[in-house]
């Protein structure tokens, strides 16, 4: 069962087209990664996913709804959960303060303290580190530490379907190994959907599921990651030059 599907988006800044044409579509519990050098549409096309940006033409389903130009906050509701680039904290919140944001939209529901209890626990289980210093300012983690916060603070809606943008970027390879390991623990234990977006092709491959390449705003490659990052053809699609 497809969870998300893209068809024939279109998304504009101005007379910039930003990103053409582009159609896929997600199974559920899939791990699909994202990639193509700078400039390839890559983030773009998951803001407009998230309803932040809008789309200038073509329909994105989410679970079986149309969520074409709808609120990001409507979304959410749906089970889409995003991690934006950079590790948005607060910084001058605790770390226990940080998970809570957004759980609030469903502060009405009965019951939800008792859930938003446990699914803190559930994710201090995850990132011990976090528990350890639940009570300390955000802005006082490591890279790693604010990567995993901003990754608990997404569990924290029990969505159906994580998107992470760039969950690499500024981190030491060795960092980027424990972010990883706990994401693919995670999907496994929560039956997760993850799409993620990386310009760098490496860890789609050393992780496995499935690699869109994307190139000037349109999608150029797709398939197993493993196969596609051991072939010609994505250095091809990289830097845009073919073997003749």
């Amino acid at each position: 069962m497809s969870v998300l599907v893209l068809a024939n988006i279109d998304i504009r800044y101005g007379r910039l087209t930003a990103v053409r044409d582009v159609s896929f579509s997600m199974k559920d519990g899939e791990t699909l990664f994202i990639t193509g050098p700078n400039g390839a549409g890559k983030s773009s096309l998951l803001r407009a996913i998230a309803g932040v940006t809008p789309v200038a033409g073509g329909t994105i389903d989410f679970d079986g709804y149309n969520i074409t130009g709808r609120a990001p906050e409507d979304i959410a509701r749906l089970g889409f959960s995003m991690v934006p680039e950079g590790r948005d904290v607060f910084g001058s919140l605790t770390i226990e303060e940080n998970l809570l944001v957004g759980t609030g939209m469903n502060s009405r529901q009965s019951g939800w303290k008792a859930r938003t209890a446990e699914d803190m626990e559930a994710v201090y289980e995850t990132f011990p580190i976090l528990k350890e210093r639940r009570h300390g300012q955000a802005g006082l983690l490591s890279g790693g530490q604010q990567q995993m916060l901003v990754i608990g603070r997404a569990l924290m809606t029990n969505p159906r379907l994580i998107a992470i943008d760039e969950p690499s970027l500024g981190l030491a390879p060795n960092i980027t190994d424990q972010v990883y390991e706990r994401l693919i623990a995670l999907q496994a234990q929560r039956k997760l959907t993850l799409l993620i977006v990386e310009q760098s092709s490496t860890r789609a491959v050393l992780v496995g599921g499935r690699m869109i390449l994307m190139r000037g705003g349109q999608i150029v490659l797709d398939g197993d990651a493993r196969t596609l990052g051991n072939s010609e053809a994505i250095q091809a699609a990289y830097f845009g030059y073919e073997d003749h």
